[in-house]
């Protein structure tokens, strides 16, 4: 029985508060696409031209945590801010999340970096922070934080 065991009401409320972290996406908030759906075929339709080369995901990883700042709001480690009770789906996204990775393309990204994202604390960067190239490699290097 609970409270019988010393500690084991203190396990159960730790299970309580630590099972939903790192669920993020399993708020449907999370999986919703934050580009227009007049405009989502077109950015769906928009490919990175760069490949997947360690160089290049080492250009973006400069760019994260450099000039483009991204690393203030995704933190260095990619995660966003975490899991805060009535702002899901308005956090900055959590780039480990390996079903937010595979629900968002990368002319997506693009479209966000380029436009902002309605809602939330996302501003457009290009072209007054990156260039579209510059852009292009920070994708590369979100996409490294969901292998």
């Amino acid at each position: 029985m609970v409270g019988r065991v010393p500690g084991q009401w203190f396990f159960y409320a730790l299970c309580l508060i630590l099972l939903p972290m790192g669920t993020e996406a399993a708020d449907p908030e999370i999986l919703k696409p934050r580009v227009p759906p007049g405009q989502i075929e077109q950015a769906r339709s928009w490919k990175n031209p760069f490949p997947s080369t360690q160089d290049n995901i080492e250009k973006g990883k400069k760019l994260f945590y450099g000039k483009a700042f991204c690393v203030t709001c995704h933190g260095k480690d990619g995660k966003g801010l975490g899991n805060i009770p009535g702002l899901v789906g308005k956090l900055p996204r959590n780039f480990t999340d390996k079903s937010w990775q595979a629900a968002r393309t990368d002319g997506e990204l693009l479209w966000i970096l380029k436009n902002g994202s309605r809602g939330t604390a996302m501003a457009p960067f290009i072209p007054r922070i990156l260039t579209e190239d510059e852009a292009w490699q920070v994708i590369l290097f979100v996409r490294s934080f969901g292998k």
